[in-house]
């Protein structure tokens, strides 16, 4: 097999051992039908010179990759589901596949999969993902790493030749498997699981492996589990302010969907908001709106209060609430962060950056049902520099209007970081790239209908010229 110096191998979470996964075999699929391949994602772990036959080996066949993992790992966990404790998960329909170092970063990453087949952990399910669930998905990482959120990235999806039935869409439906690229699977219910059974021994383990894997830098610290829970914290509140600017709803965040490195994965019944609403769910099951977009901050924090009760069973309780308590502070902070780089404005003072969160929502409120999410942050790009557009397109009118009044005024006193980029074609447009339910549905249609990619590739290709305008990476 073809790597380059870039592929560098490190499968470290087998060495834990069957106390945390169990050896599972890939399904064998009927037919093999490559539907997206990421070669950008590929080129960051050494593999982009892998032939089409390799990445049928590996990545549908599921062969070991050189050097890596020898065998795929269904990893354990419990977790917490709209609240309620379940301590019958586990990885039910995926595994860890291989684990490899990225270029540039040393980050370690982990290539996982989804729909690859029964594992013990699968219950009555049959462990496959249908195509409509993969082309989401891949949708979803796509439109948010050109947003600059932290998340997984889709690795390769292909078709494989079964017919499923599911309840909630029209069957029998497509079949595939995915892999996908992301900053560890380790997640808060990992850590629940071996507090639920009692094993401190275990959750030390885990514990010493986290530090010693994604956090050297806090393997002297005096209290490793607080230590441990402040990082996760911050990250965390990263990636919760990532979603507020990016008009994102995960749909479904639950404790096992949650990892400890902060890092968005395992898309579902995701939505991007139409326009400003803090009451907007994604999940039809969600009926009391538990995690509507608005509650998302709090959902994280009741996660973060689930993974510090488990850590109690190694530490102090004192100090994990410490950490606890500096989500809310750290969260105010990356939103205003979050919400300069969204608008293309260079970060100033921490007042400067809240006021100017505060003002951009205001603005998104004010407008109501007419100013869609995306176009508002397309329309202000870098500011007072994107006025004179903003003004001239198709939102000019409620652009002129006295609920825009304050909101201009502030960022006319704001400068711009990189104007350049307003020199894209992307900033040419009328319209800016979305993602919104009825688009993924009609590029879903198109493929159940009449096996018609191409609206699917070209809504791929537009959203990474979105990427590249924007250029907000972090």
């Amino acid at each position: 097999m073809p790597v380059t110096a870039a592929y560098r191998p490190d499968p470290r979470f087998q060495a834990l051992g069957p106390d945390f996964a169990d050896v599972v075999r890939p399904a064998a699929f009927p037919a093999c039908k490559p539907r997206y391949l990421n070669l950008r994602a590929a080129a960051t772990v050494g593999l982009e010179a892998l032939t089409e036959a390799e990445w049928k080996a590996h990545f549908w066949a599921f062969e070991p990759l050189p050097r890596n993992q020898d065998q795929a790992l269904a990893m354990r966990y419990h977790g917490h589901q709209f609240r309620v404790y379940n301590p019958d998960l586990g990885d039910g329909r995926g595994f860890l596949f291989a684990q490899l170092r990225e270029a540039g970063s040393d980050r370690l990453l982990d290539l996982g999969t989804k729909g690859s087949g029964q594992t013990p952990w699968s219950r009555s399910g049959d462990g496959r993902l249908t195509l409509k669930g993969g082309l989401r998905e891949v949708l979803a990482t796509t439109m948010l790493e050109a947003l600059g959120v932290p998340t997984s990235r889709s690795f390769a999806l292909y078709e494989t030749g079964e017919a499923l039935e599911r309840n909630d869409e029209p069957s029998p439906t497509r079949a595939a498997v995915l892999t996908r690229l992301s900053f560890s699977h380790i997640r808060f219910g990992t850590f629940q699981r071996f507090a639920a059974l009692d094993r401190r021994d275990l959750i030390e383990v885990l514990l010493r492996h986290v530090l010693e894997t994604y956090f050297p830098d806090l393997l002297d610290a005096p209290n490793p589990g607080a230590a441990l829970l402040d990082a996760v914290v911050h990250r965390s509140a990263r990636l919760t302010a990532g979603w507020m600017t990016a008009g994102f709803v995960h749909g479904v965040l639950n404790t096992d969907n949650m990892n400890i490195n902060g890092e968005s994965f395992d898309y579902g019944p995701w939505r991007f908001l139409p326009r400003n609403d803090p009451n907007f769910v994604a999940a039809y099951f969600d009926h009391g709106g538990l995690y509507s977009f608005g509650r998302q901050p709090e959902a994280v924090f009741w996660n973060l209060r689930q993974l510090a009760g488990a850590l109690t069973l190694v530490g102090e309780a004192q100090p994990l609430v410490d950490a606890l308590n500096l989500f809310g502070g750290a969260y105010r902070a990356e939103l205003a962060r979050a919400m300069a780089d969204r608008l293309g404005l260079r970060r100033a003072s921490w007042d400067e950056d809240v006021d100017l969160a505060n003002a951009a929502f205001r603005a998104l409120a004010e407008g109501g049902e007419p100013l869609r999410w995306e176009p508002f942050f397309f329309d202000w790009f870098c500011g007072a520099a994107s006025e004179g557009r903003a003004l001239a397109g198709p939102r000019a009118q409620l652009y002129s209007g006295e609920h825009f009044t304050a909101f201009r005024e502030l960022i006319a006193r704001r400068e711009p970081e990189r104007p350049e980029r307003l020199s894209h074609p992307y900033f040419g447009r009328h319209e800016p790239q979305e993602m919104l339910i009825d688009e993924v549905e009609a590029l879903w249609a198109a493929i159940a209908d009449r096996d018609d990619w191409t609206p699917f590739e070209a809504k791929l290709s537009a959203v990474e010229e979105a990427r590249q305008a924007w250029d907000l990476s972090p």
